[in-house]
């Protein structure tokens, strides 16, 4: 049985506020100490070690900012959905409580997401290092939308880097397969297995017809160039939530994180059956196999 937990709250929704409370005093009942870090907007947590469990409460993106804070520490994650699509935060909230016990009991199935480590490097010093659960986005941020990036990526196998070649395009999105429905999904990149370990290079509104999205290994690194006498400033944005301003000659490095996402009561059917019910739209008795 934990010890010690900390409730994620998106506050901006009121139902998720009250059902924190119901839920901290689920936990005292059990002896569990509770701590709780409330956020509006774009959540981005830091938290301390000593934790046993973290629950979530909002939409996707609360357990975006929970993974980001919680991984690292190896702390599992159990998602309450309170938004709309519900992707990764599977359970809802009238089958939480139930759900819940068996989380703290240790009977609940927890699925193993990629994390992808990211560093930018400037004039050869780190600028920004962090992790993500969803993708990296790499985009322009001025009124001229066309960027210039050239991409590698170092093949463990070789020891060589293979040239990609240069990305003129509204930018790149480097997704896990946890965030293959999220803007890779929405940018005509494939739908991945959530539990598989790769990731997906994908062009933003690409100038040329040929470049089309690349699933990639992680056992190796992605290093992203952004390439001088660009017509736009260039963005890195992390996870939808974390933003970093690139400027010419920077280097951005991606690789596969050293530790995963630990996600309580997230199953490949539930999964599967968030995809057919919100993307396909297609009523379960009409599917054919």
């Amino acid at each position: 049985m934990p010890k010690r937990a900390i409730i994620f709250i998106n506050s901006a929704k009121k139902e998720a506020r009250l059902f924190g409370q119901k839920i901290k005093t689920e936990l005292f009942s059990r002896k569990i100490s509770v701590d709780i870090y409330a956020s509006k907007g774009k959540p981005d947590f830091h938290t301390e070690r000593g934790y046993d469990i973290a629950i979530s409460l909002g939409g996707d993106g609360t357990v975006l900012a929970a993974a980001r804070a919680m991984s690292p520490l190896g702390v599992p994650i159990f998602p309450v959905n309170f938004g709309t699509f519900g992707f990764i935060a599977g359970v809802n909230a009238n089958e939480c409580p139930d759900i819940l016990i068996k989380g703290l009991e240790g009977k609940l199935p927890v699925s193993k997401r990629l994390m992808l480590d990211v560093r930018v490097e400037r004039a050869g010093k780190e600028v920004l290092k962090g992790c993500c659960l969803n993708d990296i986005v790499i985009s322009a941020s001025g009124i001229a939308k066309l960027i210039k990036l050239k991409v590698s990526y170092f093949d463990s196998k070789s020891k060589k880097a293979v040239n990609l070649g240069l990305y003129r395009s509204d930018g790149l999105i480097v997704a896990t397969p946890t965030g293959s429905t999220a803007y890779s999904g929405a940018s005509g990149g494939p739908v991945l297995d959530p539990e598989l370990e790769a990731m997906i290079l994908n062009p933003i509104c690409p100038f040329t017809f040929s470049s089309r999205p690349l699933v990639l290994p992680v056992d190796d690194i992605v290093q992203v160039d952004i390439e001088k006498d660009q017509r736009s400033g260039v963005l890195l944005t992390v996870d939808g939530q974390v933003t970093e301003k690139l400027k010419s000659g920077d280097k951005v490095f991606l690789k596969k994180a050293p530790y995963h996402c630990l996600l309580m009561a997230s199953v490949r059917e539930g999964f599967y059956e968030t995809l057919r019910s919100k993307f396909l739209m297609i009523p379960e008795n009409e599917v054919e196999v």
